[in-house]
């Protein structure tokens, strides 16, 4: 029996997979076209899946080396003849089981420097279509021989088709970082070499690859065409439609989440395929501890920049234009963090968007200058398994007052959104969990959903900005009412003016069409 797959390579017999063959074809005609170019996309983003996909459909009419970077140890890149050595050795396995008289011609004991690599590829790459697929190029990228490598394959990409130098057809590289930028690889990593070999390095000899521009994230479509092959075995009567709409909502179709809320489902015993499961699943995957969110952590940990943008980004609203030029920007998106979103900067799904979240809220809670113990519990806020909204929103107007009075009006304005999660988070875990729906039009606004069992809560927070914005704000949050079926809002003003101008209140608002909004401004 398949099973859904988050650990390595997926395999079709064994495991359930999108149909990604309209992607497959597009890598294609690229290689038809005798392109060299970088698959670099974040982690656990289906590229090592991608590869082996790839050399499966070009079988026919390429000869394809599917080689991996990972595991071969520094020894390969001690010199040039050990990188030739082992680089020869590692194309003769790859074609041992499809063809062993090639395979055979590959190895050469005299090949002991580029030169005489490239000698040996003039003769094996003649009146053959060979396509060459490295995977984890970037683990050994910042090395010096392996960049005297892509030089080798520059200068014969530069002189094919003269008649007497011949090169693979086409070379595909894989991973996260682009070999064109390995200057920024090294900076973000904490390694700095000296400034000559910066500038040798930043000016890599990979620059004859075109873009790759191929959106690798999975579709809703392609979502379903998973889901199929699932129910076709299980018959669990899903509506699948209904519950890819709702995993592509949540991940945006980042390979990795979309395999996990699957496999989590799945493995419940009662494999709850309806947007309450997808919910549950979505919940674990906010708590557990794994290599991808490890890796996004260790980021923004070491990046001073990238962390203060992430924060300005998502508690002070500040508006970022999404410009690829800009460093933080570009090493945002190659991390998998960011997406262009009418060109504003945005974090790429809603699931990293709550787990960074989550993790600024475990900073504040341990920074103990700026938090201090609520002394509400869980269980003041829920009765009968049902979570008081009102009660919630009540004992936080008093704990803000209680406690950040006081404060630099500076630091609970840029801190406020912070303090609120800060406080809700707790009671709401293990039983429920939220997220945010950011609005792109007005970036000091915040719509949080907070599913906690069967029940729903939509809460707005806002700046004061004067008696007619606020009823723009009872406007939009209404509208955004309509558009989750909820009778009931909440709506959370932040009022940073002088203490004498304020206007306390935590009182119901009802409205003609039946709706109401418990509205609270501190």
């Amino acid at each position: 029996m398949r099973r859904f797959n988050v650990t390595g390579r997926c395999v079709p017999q064994k495991h359930y997979m999108v149909d990604t063959s309209e992607k497959i074809n597009e890598i294609i005609d690229l290689i038809d076209e005798e392109h060299y170019f970088t698959i670099n996309r974040a982690r656990q983003y289906g590229k090592t899946t991608t590869l082996y996909q790839l050399a499966k459909a070009l079988s026919m009419d390429y000869t394809c080396i599917n080689l991996s970077f990972e595991g071969v140890g520094d020894t390969m890149f001690e010199s040039s003849a050990s990188f030739c050595r082992n680089f020869l050795l590692n194309i003769s396995k790859a074609l041992e089981n499809t063809d062993k008289e090639l395979a055979a011609a590959w190895l050469d004991e005299s090949v002991t420097n580029f030169v005489l690599l490239g000698f040996h590829l003039d003769k094996l790459c003649k009146d053959r279509k060979i396509v060459l697929l490295i995977d984890e190029v970037d683990r050994t990228s910042n090395n010096q021989v392996f960049l005297h490598f892509l030089g080798m394959l520059r200068s014969k990409y530069l002189s094919r088709g003269n008649g007497y130098s011949f090169t693979f057809h086409s070379v595909i590289l894989a991973g996260v970082y682009d070999i064109k930028n390995i200057k920024q690889k090294m900076i973000s990593d904490g390694t700095y070499a000296l400034k000559s070999e910066e500038t040798r390095i930043y000016n890599s000899p990979w620059n004859i690859a075109v873009d790759f521009d191929i959106d690798m994230s999975f579709s809703v479509l392609e979502i379903s065409s998973m889901l199929s092959e699932y129910e076709a075995d299980h018959n669990t009567g899903m509506d699948i439609e209904v519950i890819s709409e709702e995993i592509f909502r949540f991940t945006s179709g980042y390979p990795y989440l979309v395999s996990r809320i699957c496999q989590h489902i799945d493995k419940e015993p009662g494999k709850d395929w309806a947007p309450g499961g997808v919910l549950n699943a979505i919940t674990i995957i906010l708590e557990e501890k794994n290599t991808l969110f490890d890796d996004i952590f260790k980021n923004i940990e070491n990046n001073k920049k990238l962390y203060d943008f992430l924060y300005d980004l998502l508690f002070i609203g500040a508006e970022k234009h999404f410009n690829i030029d800009n460093p933080i920007v570009n090493l945002g998106y190659m991390y998998g963090f960011f997406k262009n979103s009418n060109r504003k900067v945005k974090v790429s799904n809603k699931i990293f968007e709550t787990r960074i979240y989550n993790y600024f809220i475990s900073k504040s809670e341990t920074n103990q200058d700026k938090q201090k113990i609520t002394g509400v519990l869980q269980q003041d806020v829920v009765r009968n398994g049902k979570f008081d909204m009102e009660l919630c929103m009540q004992k936080f107007a008093t704990h803000y007052f209680e406690t950040f009075s006081g404060c630099d009006p500076k630091f609970t304005e840029d801190n406020g959104r912070l303090i609120f999660l800060t406080y809700l988070k707790p009671l709401i875990n293990g039983q429920g969990f939220y997220h945010i729906e950011s609005q792109l039009l007005d970036l000091r606004r915040m719509d949080i959903v907070v599913d906690f069992g069967r029940d729903q809560f939509i809460i707005e927070l806002k700046l004061w900005y004067g008696g007619s914005r606020h009823q723009q704000a009872y406007e939009q949050l209404l509208g955004y009412m309509d558009s989750k079926n909820a009778q009931a809002g909440y709506l959370l003003t932040f009022d940073f003016r002088e203490e004498v101008n304020k206007e306390r209140r935590s009182e119901w608002v009802e409205f003609d069409n039946g709706k109401r909004i418990f509205d609270v401004v501190l």
